[in-house]
C-alpha cells in the first residue's frame, strides 16, 4: 500500500474566460484541474474526503466563496480552501481563513505564487490523508503484523502458508534477520489442524553441546542425583503440534546430530529412559542464509538439510515489498503505541519521508522499533540536506520517486501507469520530461 500522491486541483470561478485560463495554467503545471462556474456546481463533486485541494474565487453570486468555505469546512475541516480575492475583499478573506479557510491570494497574482501554495496546501492534503489511512489500517484486525500487506511477495507467501497448513510435510524457512521467518512457522502452525497443541520455538544458536540432550530430549526421573521427578525436553513438548528450529545452520554439530535422529526416527529417547517415545510433530525449520551455502561452508549436516528440505519457502525482505511498509508501521505503531498507554500520534514530513525512502536492512524488527520510536516521541528531526532543500524540490523528488516506481510495477506500460497515478497520458509525459525519466529503462529487456 502506498503512500498518498495528490495533483487535484477543484477550481471554482464564476468568470468564464478567467476561470479557463487558470485552468490551463494550474495544468502546465501539472495540476489535474476540475473548474466549476459555481459553489453550487462544485459541491456535487467535493465534498469530505476529497483527494485534492479547493480553489475559488470570494466574490461570486449565489453561494459566495466565504460560504462555500464554510460548507467545505463542515464537511471535512481539514480540506485546504485558498480563496482569490479582488484588493477590497482582503478584509473578508482574513476572516475566512480564520474560521478553517488556507490561504488566500488577492488579484492579480503571479500563478508562481498560486501553485507553490496549491503544492503546499497538496502536501498538506496527503498528509492529513495518510494520517486517516494510518489509524484505519491499526484499528483493522487481520493476519500476524509480519504477514500484512498486498504485495506480491506478501500475497503469494500467505497463498503458500495456507496450502502447506494441513500438508504433514516439514517445512524449511528461509529469510534475512528481522524478515518475520518464526512469524511464517506459527502462521502454518495456526491454520492448520495441529493449531490447539503445542508450537515450541528452539533457538538453536543458543544450544550447547553440555546440555544440548537435556535440552532437547529430556531425562526421566532418578536419571541422575536430585532428579527426582521426569522432565520433558522441548522435542517431545513439541507431541502432537509443531517444533520450530530457528537458525538451524548455526546449531551445534551435536545437536544437529540429535536433530537429525529425531527426524528420521520421530522418537525421543530422554537421559535415563530405557525406551524411545513415539512422536507426533511437525519440522519447521529456518536459516538466515541460503541453507545450500551453510552445507557447502559445513555449517549444516548436509543430511540434516536434505531431512529438512522437503519444502522450501522464502521470505522476502523488505525491501522486497515496499507497498507494504506503511501497512506493516501502522500496525506496529497501533501495538507499540497501545502498550506504553499513549494515543496514537499522527506521522510527520520526516517519518513519512524516511518510510518512503529508507531500505530497512533490519527489516521487520528495524520497522517495528522505529514505530517505538514515533510511539514516543523519540525520532529525529529533518537531516540538514532536508532543511536546504526547499519544498518544490521535495515534493518533484517524491512525485519522481512515484513514477519510477509505477513504471516499475507496471513495465513501463504507459497506459497502466496512467490508470494508476490516475494522470493524463500529456500529464505524464510532461512530468517524465521534467524529471528526466526515461519508460524504456523500466521495460523488460
Amino acid at each position: 500500500m502506498s503512500f498518498t500522491s495528490l495533483n487535484a486541483v477543484a477550481l471554482v470561478e464564476d468568470d468564464d474566460a478567467f476561470r479557463a485560463a487558470l485552468a490551463e495554467r494550474l495544468e502546465l503545471a501539472g495540476f489535474e484541474v476540475s473548474a466549476h462556474p459555481s459553489a453550487e456546481a462544485a459541491l456535487r463533486s467535493v465534498g469530505a474526503g476529497f483527494e485534492g485541494v479547493v480553489v475559488t474565487d470570494l466574490r461570486m453570486p449565489g453561494m459566495d466563496g466565504r460560504q462555500f468555505a464554510d460548507r467545505l469546512n463542515a464537511l471535512d475541516p481539514d480540506l485546504p480552501v485558498v480563496l482569490i480575492t479582488g484588493h477590497g475583499d482582503i478584509a473578508d478573506a482574513v476572516e475566512a481563513m480564520k474560521r478553517g479557510a488556507y490561504d488566500f491570494l488577492a488579484k492579480p497574482f503571479a500563478p508562481e505564487r498560486l501553485i507553490e501554495t496549491l503544492r503546499r496546501a497538496l502536501e498538506k492534503r496527503a498528509l492529513i490523508l495518510d494520517n486517516r489511512r494510518l489509524a484505519t489500517l491499526a484499528a483493522e484486525t487481520e493476519e500476524s503484523i509480519p504477514l500484512s500487506g498486498d504485495s506480491p511477495a506478501i500475497i503469494a507467501l500467505r497463498g503458500a502458508i495456507r496450502q502447506l497448513a494441513d500438508a504433514e510435510v516439514d517445512v524449511l524457512i528461509e529469510g534475512e534477520t528481522g524478515s518475520g521467518k518464526e512469524a511464517v512457522a506459527r502462521a502454518i502452525h495456526n491454520a492448520g489442524r495441529r493449531r490447539p497443541r503445542p508450537f515450541v520455538a528452539v533457538t538453536c544458536a543458543a544450544l550447547t553441546d553440555a546440555g544440548v540432550e537435556a535440552q532437547l530430549m529430556g531425562q526421566d526421573a532418578g536419571y541422575a542425583a536430585g532428579v527426582t521427578r521426569r522432565r520433558e525436553g522441548q522435542i517431545e513438548q513439541s507431541h502432537q503440534g509443531s517444533l520450530f528450529l530457528d537458525e538451524i545452520d548455526l546449531a551445534p554439530r551435536l545437536a544437529q546430530l540429535t536433530l537429525l535422529r529425531v527426524l528420521e526416527e520421530r522418537e525421543v529417547l530422554p537421559l535415563g529412559a530405557t525406551e524411545p517415545r513415539a512422536l507426533d510433530l511437525r519440522v519447521l525449520a529456518a536459516t538466515q542464509n541460503d541453507p545450500a551455502k551453510a552445507v557447502a561452508r559445513g555449517d549444516l549436516r548436509e543430511d540434516l538439510y536434505y531431512r529438512l528440505n522437503v519444502v522450501q519457502l522464502r521470505v522476502p525482505p523488505l525491501r522486497e515489498r515496499a507497498d507494504d511498509v506503511q501497512t506493516l508501521f501502522a500496525r506496529f505503531l497501533s501495538r507499540a503505541a497501545a502498550r506504553m498507554g499513549r494515543p496514537l500520534p499522527p506521522i510527520d514530513h520526516a517519518v513519512r519521508r524516511r518510510l518512503i525512502e529508507h531500505d530497512w536492512p533490519g527489516n521487520l524488527r528495524e520497522l517495528s522499533n522505529f514505530a517505538n520510536q514515533v510511539a514516543v516521541g523519540l525520532t529525529d528531526g529533518p537531516g540538514a540536506d532536508e532543511v536546504d532543500e526547499g519544498l518544490a524540490q521535495r515534493v518533484a523528488r517524491y512525485e519522481a520517486e512515484l513514477i519510477r516506481e509505477a513504471l516499475s510495477t507496471h513495465q513501463g506500460d504507459i497506459r497502466k501507469v496512467t490508470e494508476a497515478l490516475h494522470l493524463p497520458r500529456k500529464t505524464l509525459y510532461d512530468k517524465m520530461a521534467r524529471h528526466g525519466i526515461q519508460p524504456a529503462d523500466h521495460r523488460p529487456r
